[in-house]
């Protein structure tokens, strides 16, 4: 038992103590730390306090990065309570390495009378010089720790100044020979790595370029599917053109990043998978997209329905927003444009668009698409689909669907998967549990890297048989790349609006669905400006938000939706 009552006969005092101990990793607990900690106190209790009136309480494997320890605040509890008199440690340390937390600690008990006493450094807090002392060596303690810290990251930046591998995860497409340090390439892995770079800068979308591996047959080192959140990590990465970043994130804080002045970039450091030329239309295309999926939650004076949606067919740019001039009939639309036409008619000879075009064609899309699925009973075939889709004056000009985003929705409808996830019978888009426990084991996953993390600087540091600073940086080199890699999963999953919980965002975006259900249900055609001049535009523009992923307009008009479940339907003009 972790909690153990030493004997109340003949006690020599009425002083009443708690014993702290505590190891912070499992293998100081096989040595003989915590027998040795708690024989030394036991012995202190009785000779020194004169008492034999004791309750030990233990932690073992825990660091003393922070106080959240279970047998450490039951201790607190009961101190809280007036159980004891005295608090008995074997080092100062063993409560906490922080001098914060320690004197948030250490100001409450002063409250509550009881005695602070350290073993090891032979003072107790009744007397003044012992109190004094106690703070100057916590001041020491915490001087030692992040002189350290601070030694080990020079000595790593150095190392990557010098074009040596600090250790860390092996980048996919790659394989690493530690006894040459150097670094080849996977073959089968880099025929992936170079698809996902050549298919994002074709499709610029990280769910339909998920989809498509997928459906393609690839998997991840590990044999998973591909997912936005991966793909996106392989494609912002540097190493993939022969370049070695490090020193990037802060330290302790993994999410916010360093000054560019900062970096430690050596070129041409492994031989490239791709081009320096295409991993920066990548990144720049990447970046692009990000300020636009941000955008797409800000919203300003005119809320553009669409914006952040549209890209250029003819040049891949996506499309500007400006609102249009306000109409007799008191409507105030958006208009769509492109960029590069703005720049120069002949680098693009791409058409603008506005919401009365883009509007009309994906409500009554979507609409019909609702409608297939209600009446899929009385659908055979592709083919049948194709003219349930593209029933009304809306679709006109389109002569077909393409083969394969049409197939994909026959069988997501053959097989009952459609529900909720395009648009469902109730036009609610369902919570995405997967994505919610994608995020919560990300964050789990984080907290056990942090916790390691520490366990291996406490061994380095305080360890009878210590481990070799080069061991002790190969090691910590691993924990904070897995972290870093983990930090920046759960910043991109966080930052999409189908993996949020159930936030003041979502709710507004759940009533939003419920306010365009009703406008849609039962019908065969829906006027988008009817439907714009009674519902707000920021309901519109939830609700288009949480059902598509990017719209390609080609010469003014639709050509391609992507929808947030990767199904993509690119429509094929008449003559």
């Amino acid at each position: 038992m972790p909690v153990q009552r030493g004997s109340l006969e003949n006690p020599k005092t009425r002083a009443r103590v708690a014993i702290y101990v505590r190891v912070s990793t499992l293998y100081q607990v096989d040595k003989d730390s915590l027998p040795m900690q708690k024989q030394d106190l036991i012995a202190y209790a009785k000779l020194i306090l004169g008492t034999e009136d004791y309750v030990i309480f233990e932690d073992a494997g825990y660091s003393g990065k922070n106080m959240d320890r279970p047998k450490f605040q039951e201790m607190m509890s009961q101190i809280r309570s007036g159980a004891f008199t005295h608090l008995l440690v074997w080092k100062i340390d063993r409560i906490s390495r922080n001098l914060l937390d320690f004197a948030g600690m250490y100001s409450e008990l002063k409250d509550l009378g009881v005695i602070f006493v350290s073993k090891n450094e032979q003072f107790d807090t009744s007397t003044a010089m012992g109190e004094a002392m106690l703070k100057i060596i916590l001041v020491f303690a915490e001087l030692e720790r992040n002189m350290t810290s601070e030694r080990v990251t020079a000595t790593m930046i150095s190392r990557a100044n010098n074009g040596l591998w600090n250790g860390g995860r092996i980048p996919y497409g790659y394989g690493y020979d530690p006894d040459t340090m150097t670094f080849s390439i996977n073959e089968g892995e880099a025929a992936v790595v170079r698809l996902i770079h050549d298919q994002y800068e074709e499709q610029r979308s990280l769910v339909r370029l998920a989809r498509y591996l997928n459906e393609k047959g690839y998997r991840s080192r590990a044999g998973n599917y591909w997912s936005p959140i991966s793909i996106h990590i392989i494609l912002k990465n540097v190493f993939y053109c022969g370049d070695y970043r490090y020193n990037v994130l802060k330290e302790g804080n993994r999410q916010k990043v360093k000054d560019e002045s900062e970096w430690v970039t050596v070129l041409d450091h492994h031989v490239p998978i791709i081009s320096r030329e295409q991993k920066e239309r990548v990144i720049a295309t990447l970046n692009a997209n990000n300020k636009l999926r941000k955008s797409r939650t800000h919203a300003g004076k005119h809320t553009h329905v669409f914006g952040g949606l549209l890209f250029c067919g003819n040049c891949g740019k996506a499309m500007t927003s400006t609102p249009s001039n306000l109409k007799a009939s008191g409507w105030r639309y958006s208009n769509y444009l492109c960029p590069t036409k703005r720049k120069s008619a002949t680098l693009c000879t791409g058409k603008s668009t506005s919401d009365p075009i883009v509007g009309e064609f994906v409500f009554n899309y979507v609409l019909n698409m609702l409608n297939a699925q209600r009446n899929f009973d009385a659908i055979n075939s592709p083919d049948e689909l194709q003219i349930a889709l593209l029933t009304g004056d809306a679709f006109c000009h389109i002569q077909s669907i393409e083969p394969d985003g049409l197939n994909d929705l026959f069988n997501v409808l053959m097989d009952g998967g459609l529900s909720g996830e395009v648009y469902g019978k109730s036009v609610k888009v369902k919570a995405k549990p997967k994505a919610d426990s994608e995020l919560s084991n990300l964050r789990a996953e984080k907290l056990r890297l942090e916790r390691a993390l520490d366990r291996l600087t406490n061994l380095y540091l305080y360890s009878d048989d210590a481990m070799s600073e080069r061991e002790y940086i190969v090691q910590r080199s691993k924990l904070t790349e897995s972290l870093d890699e983990i930090t920046e999963q759960i910043g991109f999953a966080s930052s999409d609006s189908w993996q949020h919980s159930v936030t003041d965002e979502v709710f507004i975006q759940r009533a939003s669905e419920f306010v365009i259900a009703q406008k849609l249900t039962e019908r065969t055609y829906i006027s988008y400006k009817r439907l714009a001049m009674t519902v707000d535009n920021s309901v519109l523009k939830s609700f288009v938000n949480s059902i598509i992923d990017s719209i390609t307009v080609t010469d003014g008009i639709v050509r391609t939706i992507v929808f947030r479940n990767g199904l993509s339907h690119t429509f094929i003009f008449r003559a």
